[in-house]
């Protein structure tokens, strides 16, 4: 059993910058991919970004790519999600995901956060 608990949203301006960070608690952080989705009011859950167990290895949403940076210290069972030159669109709430066998779709994720709101103001 892995409990994801999410921090660091907040209302920023466009072009400005937040860094999201997802605790996870057990031991077992390092064996689980670890994602990052939104969800906008009335909008599907869309997927962001994933990053490896390692951390070796990391995949984007193109919405997100060269904006959006994915990380995670395996010392600390702490993923991020740095999000750069945000844009208005970015508003949604955030949720941090873990899976075993997980890609882009939130179905192949296990365990999920509560979320954090994101607010990018024009």
């Amino acid at each position: 059993q892995v409990q994801l608990v999410e921090s660091g949203g907040g209302l920023v301006q466009a072009g400005g910058s937040l860094r999201l960070s997802c605790a996870a608690s057990g031991r077992t952080f390092g064996s689980y991919r670890m994602g990052w989705f939104r969800q906008a009011p009335g909008k599907e859950r869309e997927f962001v970004a994933s990053i490896s167990r390692s951390g070796s290895f990391t995949y984007y949403a193109d919405s997100v790519k060269g904006r959006f940076t994915i990380s995670r210290d395996n010392a600390k069972n702490t993923a991020y999600l740095q999000m750069n030159s945000l844009k208005p669109e970015d508003t949604a709430v955030y949720h941090c995901a873990a899976g075993v066998v997980a890609g882009t779709r939130p179905s192949e994720y296990d365990y999920w956060g509560q979320g954090t709101q994101v607010t990018v103001s024009s």
